[in-house]
């Protein structure tokens, strides 16, 4: 199979300032559930919500899958979604089906969907964002590589044909690649801030962009039911103490709560509703191949350094307990999670060395790390651990607009990064594919890259599950990596409930529902 997908070139953590360093304040969390109408209670009206990153376009071809998406999911239907739980379910999309051979993707659309602006939204309205979308260099573009045309068949019908079978090409579209756009509209201008949508919600005149963004329901849509709150706000408040400050006022009744804050949170009322992870905080072995620093190419030094760590006493000292260790990058609410593997590599720092030794580095060796924003509080933990097996780190800063780039550059050979969680095919071509961003010296191996192959081409979500298990346990038995900890986050809610579990973490408002 000839690998023709792309890597998402941008990551859906956003740095934070290093005060902000709990596990909660990381990550607002993302999830998709269900609701419904509760017209007798007055929490039913309305849902102001706290997120910690401003929507960068509204324009259907540059919007991305992180906090954003709280916003444009609601003026954007996708055409399938996927629940909190993190099944697959229809959409705009009522059924879709695949070829025998996997190549040919038909979706029937749900009938008598319209937009904003009362036209209809058919399956020539899918085509052309489809059709722009791939056109159109961005976040999404890539999740539509393996795309090879898109028919309108009829006014319900959308036929998908790809140039090769694509696993993840479902999720995608439950997200921002599923976005239907307005082909009247969504190339004019006016689009990236005031968008005529498909979805639920419209942006209200009263909004202000890049702070606070008010979302009207539409009455004339198909699928009111799923949305109880007449009027949802979302307010940028990036900082977490005044995120907390806003919950205490009353300004929000949905929040991220940090450690320190949730019992006075509870306590003024707030359900507290704890997620495992959210996020991980992964010591990313970039020189797999030991290009820029030699050492890196052995399997027993990259070994080594994930021995070198103490993950329990990181997740409960400096993460203050809302973090929980692990050797892995999957999401462990997903199938490709493996319990087992988190017993591959001990804190043993005697047996660190001792590996080191046999691969011919007995005295160890140094690196230089890029120091980002929000790796600060991490740095010395990180620089001790690896000292104590003769390791000597250098961090060199780097600042926030440069992060991706410096990740690019081929100049760190390790670099300490906090990612969001994604779905596992997502997670795969990030950290593994020769082209993600997260393998910025594009490692191969061959075994890994058929585990992979395997995994992209398989359709049935039991078996791809099973798949990227594989390559999973290739990851961690190989040590392309040294993740240390996942990262949690609790929301906090007054008469809106949080719905989700962490199975999904993409943002969107049918994560609350109407409390009791």
């Amino acid at each position: 199979m000839t690998r023709i997908r792309s890597n998402d070139p941008r990551p859906r953590f956003r740095a934070l300032p290093s005060t902000a360093i709990t596990a909660a304040a990381l990550l607002a969390l993302t999830a998709c559930g269900g609701g419904t109408e509760s017209s007798s209670s007055p929490s039913a009206k309305t849902l102001a919500l706290a997120i910690q990153s401003t929507p960068n376009s509204f324009d259907p071809a540059q919007i991305n899958d992180g906090q954003a998406a709280y916003v444009w999911s609601a003026l954007y239907d996708t055409l399938l979604y996927t629940d909190n739980k993190g099944e697959l379910k229809p959409n705009a999309a009522e059924s879709w089906n695949y070829s025998a051979d996997g190549l040919t993707l038909t979706l029937k659309l749900h009938p008598g969907m319209k937009f904003s602006s009362g036209a209809a939204v058919n399956a020539a309205a899918v085509k052309a964002t489809l059709d722009r979308t791939m056109a159109t260099p961005g976040s999404t573009q890539s999740l539509l590589a393996s795309i090879k045309s898109v028919e309108a068949a009829d006014a319900a019908t959308v036929v998908i044909h790809l140039e090769q079978r694509d696993g993840s090409l479902l999720s995608s579209l439950s997200m921002s690649a599923g976005a239907i756009g307005d082909p009247a509209t969504m190339s004019a201008k006016s689009t990236a801030l005031n968008p005529v949508g498909s979805g639920p919600y419209v942006l209200d005149k009263s909004s202000v962009t890049g702070s606070t963004y008010v979302l009207k329901r539409r009455d004339d849509y198909w699928n009111v039911k799923a949305y109880p709150f007449r009027t949802v706000t979302v307010k940028v408040i990036q900082d977490p103490t005044a995120s907390s400050n806003a919950l205490r006022a009353g300004q929000i009744n949905a929040g991220s709560a940090a450690p320190e804050n949730s019992a006075q949170l509870k306590a003024a009322g707030y359900s507290i509703s704890p997620l495992r992870a959210t996020a991980v905080a992964n010591l990313v072995i970039a020189d797999r191949a030991g290009s820029v620093l030699k050492p890196l190419g052995d399997t027993r030094v990259r070994q080594a350094i994930n021995m070198a760590f103490d993950r329990a006493k990181i997740a409960k000292q400096l993460l203050k307990g809302a973090a929980q260790p692990t050797l892995q990058v999957f999401n462990p609410a997903s199938g490709a999670y493996d319990a087992a593997l988190e017993k591959t590599y001990p804190f043993d720092p005697a047996a660190a060395k001792k590996l080191l030794s046999e691969a011919g580095y007995p005295n160890g060796f140094s690196v230089t790390m890029p120091g980002f924003v929000y790796t600060k509080a991490f740095e010395p933990t990180v620089t001790q651990a690896l000292d104590d097996i003769g390791i000597k780190v250098k961090w060199t800063p780097v600042p926030a607009q440069n992060n991706l780039s410096a990740i690019s550059s081929k100049k760190y050979p390790l670099i300490l990064f906090l990612d969001g969680l994604s779905p596992s095919a997502r997670e795969a071509t990030n950290n593994f594919a020769p082209s993600g961003y997260l393998n910025p010296f594009a490692s191969t191996d061959p075994a890994l890259t058929k585990l992979l192959d395997q995994a992209e081409g398989e359709l049935d979500p039991a078996k791809s599950a099973d798949a990227y298990k594989k390559v999973n346990d290739f990851a961690v038995k190989n040590a392309w990596d040294a993740p240390i900890a996942y990262l949690g986050n609790s929301w906090a809610t007054k008469g809106v409930e949080y719905l989700g579990d962490g199975s999904n973490t993409f943002s969107t408002i049918r994560a609350f529902g109407v409390s009791g």
